[in-house]
């Protein structure tokens, strides 16, 4: 870690320049903390709906744990209703995270189509009451997540990013493709640099991260503060410790990759952990030339123990070029 901060989101001082993105369905307390401890400087947790919140979901407390190790710690929300937002933060407050942050960038039918994630970039007005309301009440700072527009014809990234920061917004996180855009394409780096040149406030950018080269490239391209990684992070946690997937030795997957499957069944229990993490095995696997009946084999092993056998009888070595 870094002996001075490298900058600030409101008081909060950030040691770093790499973070890990919230993904649903990856970015749990194993994950987050994994990468925590090799360089990501801030922890957010895994986008949680304020209905789940307000409703008091049985399996919120999952989506909100966190060590204290993680600090600082950001909880992820969405909705499309800022009353709704306003008051699920305030029943999170007393779990003390760090900030909040709101998600405006979440592509998916069912949260972009009912007007929140991605829906809410084509409702400026309401997000400027979010904020507004969010940064007003709560006593941590309030952060948002958002894409560059719905679509190519209304891209708005800029006017959204100044209407964060009018309303006492405290960072702002820049995927730079669109809605409906998803995951297809390019990332528009362009954009992510008009953003920083529009506010005052720490930007983040976001999106085709895979390779530690592309860190110090997307901060010289956009000038951004931090940059965030997602699915780039999937199967190389290692990049928040500046070192590629190639880099990285077979034994050192291997005591990864246990590590991991242990801090998922402590976490989820045996059976659900071990299931959870077929999803990270695959991608640790990935560069290795192992046949389907192999890869099927290891990712459906019934025990810990009988993934730990087989990972060793594989011999896992990088599949030739």
């Amino acid at each position: 870690m870094p002996s001075e901060p490298s900058f600030h989101i409101g008081p909060i001082p950030i040691y770093g320049r790499v973070i890990l993105s919230p993904m649903d369905g990856f970015s749990d307390q194993p994950f987050r903390s994994l990468a925590r401890r090799l360089g990501s400087a801030i922890s957010y947790t895994e986008f949680v709906n304020a209905q789940d919140v307000l409703n008091t979901h049985p399996h919120l407390h999952l989506r909100l744990a966190f060590l204290e190790t993680e600090r600082p710690v950001t909880f992820q929300l969405f909705d499309d209703d800022p009353e709704r937002l306003l008051q699920a933060a305030l029943k999170l407050r007393p779990y003390n995270p760090d900030m909040i942050d709101i998600n405006m960038g979440c592509s998916v039918r069912c949260v972009s189509g009912r007007g929140a994630g991605a829906g809410l970039l084509r409702e400026p007005a309401k997000i400027a009451r979010i904020f507004r309301s969010l940064s007003a009440t709560l006593d941590i700072p309030i952060t948002g997540k958002i894409r560059i527009g719905w679509d190519e014809d209304s891209l708005n990234h800029t006017e959204i990013a100044r209407i964060i920061e009018d309303n006492g917004g405290a960072a702002v996180a820049v995927h730079g493709r669109t809605k409906s855009q998803a995951y297809r394409g390019n990332a528009n780096w362009d954009a992510i640099a008009e953003v920083k040149a529009a506010v005052r406030i720490p930007v983040f950018g976001n999106g085709d991260v895979r390779l530690v080269a592309d860190i110090g490239r997307m901060r010289e391209h956009t000038g951004c503060d931090a940059v965030m990684i997602g699915r780039g992070a999937i199967g190389n946690p290692w990049i928040f410790a500046g070192l590629d997937r190639h880099e990285v030795s077979q034994p050192q997957v291997r005591q990864m990759v246990l590590a991991h499957l242990e801090a998922m069944q402590t976490f989820y229990g045996a059976d659900l952990g071990l299931v959870l993490f077929r999803k990270h095995a695959a991608r640790y696997i990935s560069p290795y030339g192992l046949t389907p009946a192999q890869r099927e084999d290891l990712l459906t092993s019934q025990t810990a123990q009988d993934f730990a056998r087989l990972l060793d009888e594989l011999a896992l070595q990088p599949a030739m070029a």
